[in-house]
C-alpha cells in the first residue's frame, strides 16, 4: 500500500512539475496585422483566433480641455488582419453598461483607431497628431451600430413607454410619402434638415476622420472607412476595416505607428473626455 502510494505521489509530482515548466507566450510589443486571404466578416469570425493580441494599456485625456479625470477603462485588446489591400483591427474591452443612445444628459459607448497620414521616422503627437503632421481617424460609436442594426427612428425608440398623441407631420390631411408630408417631417427634424448627420439613421457605424492636433477634427472622404461591433458578455468587440496605411506591404519589413481611443458612456464620457493609448508599432507578417 505504501509501495502504491509512492508510486502515485511521485506520479502527481511529474504532472505538476511539467505543467509549471511549460513556456508562457512572449507579450507580444507590437500591434502585427497577420496576412489572410480575405478578412474577417465581423468582431465575432473564428479567423480572429490566429491573430496575435496587442494589450494597449490606456491613460485619461488629460491634456487638452475638457479633461478626463479619473481613469475608467485601464486597457484594450487589438488584433489585426491583412489582405495586403486593408487593413481590419479588432478591439475589445471591458465595459459592464452598454451605452447605445444618446440622449440628454447621456453618451455614448465608443472607440477610435489612428494612424499617422504619411510614413515617418517618428510620428506625430499620438494627442491626434499636430499641425503639418495630421492623423487619420477611424471611429466608431454604439449609437451609430445600434442604428445600422435596424433601430427605430422615432421616440419610442428611445422613450417606450411615451405616449404620442399627435406630430404635425402625422396629420391626417398629409398623405405619406407625399411631398408635403416629407418637408413637414424634416421641420421637426432640425438636425436632419440641417445636414447634421451626428444623429439618426446611418449606413455605417465607423466615421472617417482627420486631425493635426486636438480640436481640429474634420471628415477625411479620402480614406474609406468600416465595421462593426457587437456586445460580449463583459463589454464591446468591434471591428474596424481601412486602407493599409502608407509603407506597409506583405513582405516588408516596414513599421508604422497605430493608436487607440475608448470612451465609456456611462462614465460620461464624449469629445475630449476619453481613455487614449500612446503610439504602437504596426507591422505586417505573412502566415
Amino acid at each position: 500500500m505504501k509501495r502504491r502510494n509512492s508510486i502515485l505521489l511521485s506520479a502527481l509530482m511529474v504532472l505538476l512539475l511539467g505543467a509549471g515548466c511549460k513556456k508562457t507566450p512572449a507579450p507580444v510589443t507590437e500591434v502585427i496585422a497577420v496576412q489572410a486571404a480575405q478578412l474577417p466578416t465581423g468582431p465575432a469570425d473564428a479567423g480572429w483566433d490566429t491573430a496575435p493580441e496587442y494589450l494597449a494599456k490606456l491613460i485619461p485625456q488629460d491634456l487638452v480641455e475638457p479633461r478626463l479625470a479619473q481613469s475608467s477603462t485601464p486597457e484594450v485588446r487589438v488584433q489585426a488582419m491583412t489582405d495586403g489591400t486593408k487593413v481590419a483591427f479588432r478591439l475589445r474591452w471591458v465595459d459592464h453598461v452598454a451605452s447605445d443612445a444618446e440622449k440628454p444628459g447621456q453618451f455614448v459607448d465608443a472607440c477610435a483607431v489612428q494612424v499617422p497620414a504619411k510614413l515617418m521616422p517618428n510620428p506625430p503627437a499620438p494627442q491626434m497628431g499636430e499641425s503639418g503632421n495630421s492623423v487619420q481617424i477611424a471611429y466608431w460609436r454604439a449609437d451609430w451600430q445600434a442604428w445600422v442594426n435596424g433601430r427605430a427612428d422615432n421616440i419610442k425608440s428611445f422613450y417606450p413607454n411615451a405616449e404620442i398623441t399627435h406630430y404635425p407631420f402625422q396629420a391626417s390631411s398629409l398623405a405619406p410619402g407625399s411631398p408635403e408630408q416629407q418637408e413637414m417631417a424634416k421641420r421637426f427634424a432640425p438636425a436632419d434638415a440641417a445636414g447634421n448627420r451626428r444623429q439618426g439613421p446611418r449606413q455605417s457605424p465607423v466615421e472617417s476622420l482627420l486631425a493635426e492636433g486636438p480640436g481640429t477634427l474634420s471628415p477625411n472622404p479620402s480614406i474609406a472607412v468600416a465595421g462593426n461591433g457587437v456586445r460580449t458578455q463583459d463589454g464591446w468587440a468591434v471591428m474596424i476595416v481601412r486602407p493599409l496605411p502608407e509603407g506597409l506591404a506583405p513582405g516588408s519589413k516596414t513599421r508604422t505607428s497605430v493608436a487607440f481611443a475608448v470612451w465609456q458612456g456611462a462614465n460620461k464620457e464624449a469629445g475630449a473626455r476619453k481613455m487614449r493609448s500612446g503610439w504602437a508599432p504596426l507591422s505586417v507578417r505573412e502566415k
